[in-house]
């Protein structure tokens, strides 16, 4: 099996995953749908293969102890990309992801305006969250290479594995590997604020003490970047929340509150073709109306709408939010725009026009294109 062709054709197809196991022909994920390719089906024999074109030594041997593994690598003349090698029913399989070399801007990446403003905060702690595959990663490499074009500071990244490769342009930024430059998340945390950072990005939170410290460094004046896996707001704080024991519960509380400057939740919708999907955000920025939702457990259900009703003041928005105004761009359908909202039937009622006569938190999302307008008013002239 010719490993790297497959790679190549995985890149110019615009495929976001490759896998590959025993049995099954290589298989393309291609703006979130499955996409079987023509190559045979790899055999046992073709994925040892793979292991010892892609693995190194060090690598095999970890494989091999503990049958899974996650890196990146590069392949010269094609792109970088991050894998995880598992095994399945006895056999190996593999899931290659494309992490593209080039870092977009936030507009580029159809991110709200607010995200550049955000990335240059001085202190506090962002966490961007969203399912597998929702683009966190990516979000995260823009705001940092905003910071490192706008800014001079010392940015030290703790990954795993380290996806987006950032040279130095105004900042520096210190990238740092689990399992190549650092032993474990809370090991490399134990130590980070010795190394003099301004900013802190840790790939993932996954446990009480990673929290524990990030909300600790956020605290002393850091700004603190990471991601969970949580689908909006309001899940996100009951998460943190969760991570300690319930004697804890308000202490925890009153730090986040004091600490949270702002959460982006993505979600990634096929665009109208087909051939492309947009993100879809949910932007918390934390206010005194949020630290107050935060610190209160009884409040905490009323975050969603005072994101809703914040988007004037402070740029804040819903998803459902972004996705009327996705659709009323002309850029998703009203089918795929409807499931991916948190509340199907009241999207499809503010589609309809049908809302409460004292709500107005979403006129900014339902106005139409000031080109459509234009339009109304020429046909308008012509009669």
């Amino acid at each position: 099996m010719d490993i790297k062709r497959i790679l190549t054709e995985m890149i110019e197809r615009g495929a976001s995953d490759l896998h590959l196991k025993v049995a099954t022909p290589p298989v393309l994920r291609i703006n979130g749908a499955l996409v079987q390719t023509e190559h045979p089906a790899p055999t046992v024999q073709d994925m040892v293969a793979v292991t010892q074109q892609v693995l190194t030594a060090g690598q095999r041997e970890v494989f091999e102890a503990t049958r899974e593994i996650d890196f990146a690598f590069g392949v010269p003349g094609v792109a970088r990309f991050r894998a995880n090698f598992y095994v399945q029913r006895g056999t190996i399989a593999m899931v290659f992801r494309h992490v593209p070399v080039e870092i977009k801007s936030p507009d580029e990446l159809g991110l709200p305006p607010v995200v550049k403003e955000l990335a240059l905060r001085p202190r506090g702690m962002i966490l961007v969250t969203g399912t597998v595959g929702s683009g966190k990663s990516t979000t995260l490499a823009s705001m940092v290479d905003i910071m490192n074009r706008e800014s001079a500071r010392h940015v030290i990244t703790i990954e795993d594995p380290i996806e987006f490769l950032h040279r130095d342009k105004n900042s520096i930024i210190s990238q740092r590997e689990i399992g190549c430059d650092t032993s474990s998340y809370p090991d490399a945390l134990k130590h980070v604020l010795r190394q003099d950072p301004d900013v802190i990005l840790i790939g993932e939170i996954r446990d009480a003490e990673s929290m524990k410290i990030a909300l600790t460094a956020a605290d002393t004046g850091h700004l603190v970047l990471s991601t969970m896996h949580t689908i909006d707001a309001t899940q996100t704080v009951s998460r943190i929340i969760s991570f300690f024991p319930p004697h804890q519960h308000q202490e925890i509380r009153y730090l986040l509150a004091s600490t949270l400057q702002a959460v982006i939740s993505q979600r990634l919708v096929a665009d109208a073709s087909g051939l492309a999907r947009h993100p879809a955000c949910e932007i918390l920025v934390t206010t005194s109306t949020i630290r107050d939702y935060i610190r209160d457990p009884e409040k905490t259900v009323l975050i969603r709408q005072a994101i809703q009703e914040g988007f004037v003041s402070y740029q804040m928005q819903t998803f459902d939010q972004s996705l009327m105004q996705l659709y009323k761009e002309g850029k998703v359908t009203l089918d795929v725009a409807t499931k991916a909202s948190s509340n199907p039937h009241e999207f499809l009622l503010r589609v309809k026009g049908i809302q409460g006569s004292s709500d107005n938190t979403w006129e900014r999302f339902e106005e139409e294109p000031e080109e459509d307008r234009d339009s109304d008013r020429l046909d308008i002239q012509r009669i």
